[in-house]
């Protein structure tokens, strides 16, 4: 399948000059300084969300990431192949992300993710791996529907990483959402319907309406991290696109360092799917 990058490119004192028109220019170029510095970047970076206490860097260089390798076992639950489009964003311009890392993890359609100690999914590897991004800047998965757990509307989380040899350089975090009706017409089907009850939707999820960490939207960041969703009866098919502004830096929760790449140790563990941190309940929009 050919994807196409629709590059936007920002003002620039060429085309302002050009569109004042030869004639109309009479002064000095300084004259027209103060109307380019007036023409701001209409592009915004995607928002970055927190990461959440699920990431595990496993080191799973895969494209399916519906086996558990420790067990042998594949996810049950619809296939979903998920494109990720990924841009970098400099000085207004959009190009594709060559060569980025990007992960992704997510709970399966009971609710669980693997690795975490409280749900005694320490070792399993399902529905976690990352791939790098190729010259058009995508990657692709093959992994499942998400189920739900308390507190949460439904989501994937996702992470870009750059690296310049062993260190890392850049790392944006964030999360995709689901068109809730949609979500509705698969949570008819075996297994997600075996586990009705589903408590937070879109509209309710203290993630999905908030801002970004990075301050660039303020508010109902989910909106803007959707997936295009096709239903394909055996399948359904993802879209989603992220743009980096890299000028940025960082996530702000994120510390980029050394390690080599992915595989360079686990974060610290975390609130699962019906265990408690410490201190008691989730609130609502528990990562």
């Amino acid at each position: 399948m050919r994807h196409r990058n629709h590059l936007a490119a920002g003002p620039t004192r060429r085309r302002i000059l050009g569109a004042l028109g030869a004639a109309a220019f009479a002064g000095p170029l300084s004259r027209y300084a103060p109307l380019e510095a007036q023409q701001a970047c209409a592009i915004l970076g995607s928002p970055s969300l927190t990461e959440g206490p699920y990431f595990v860097d496993e080191d799973l260089n895969r494209s399916d990431i519906r086996l558990d390798p420790a067990t042998g076992a594949v996810s049950a639950g619809l296939p979903l192949s998920l494109s990720i489009s990924v841009s970098q964003l400099v000085n207004c311009q959009l190009a594709p992300l060559t060569g980025a890392y990007v992960d992704i993890w997510q709970c399966d359609a009971g609710g669980v993710y693997s690795d975490v100690a409280a749900q005694n999914s320490v070792g399993r590897k399902f529905l976690r791996g990352y791939q790098p991004t190729n010259t058009q800047g995508y990657v692709y998965f093959t992994t499942v529907y998400p189920g739900w757990y308390q507190g949460r509307a439904v989501h994937i989380h996702v992470k870009v990483r750059i690296f310049n040899g062993v260190n890392e350089t850049y790392e944006f975090t964030s999360q995709f959402f689901f068109d809730e009706s949609f979500t509705d017409e698969v949570y008819r089907q075996s297994p997600y319907s075996s586990r009705p009850g589903r408590d937070t939707r879109n509209t309710n999820d203290g993630i999905y309406l908030g801002g970004s960490s990075t301050g660039s939207i303020t508010s109902n960041s989910g909106a803007n991290l959707m997936l295009a969703l096709r239903n394909r009866g055996s399948h359904v098919e993802a879209d989603a696109r992220l743009i980096c502004d890299l000028s940025l830096g960082s996530s702000p929760d994120q510390t980029p360092g050394g390690g080599g790449g992915p595989g360079g140790g686990p974060p610290g563990g975390g609130m699962p799917p019906g265990g408690m941190p410490p201190g008691g309940a989730p609130p609502p929009g528990t990562p």
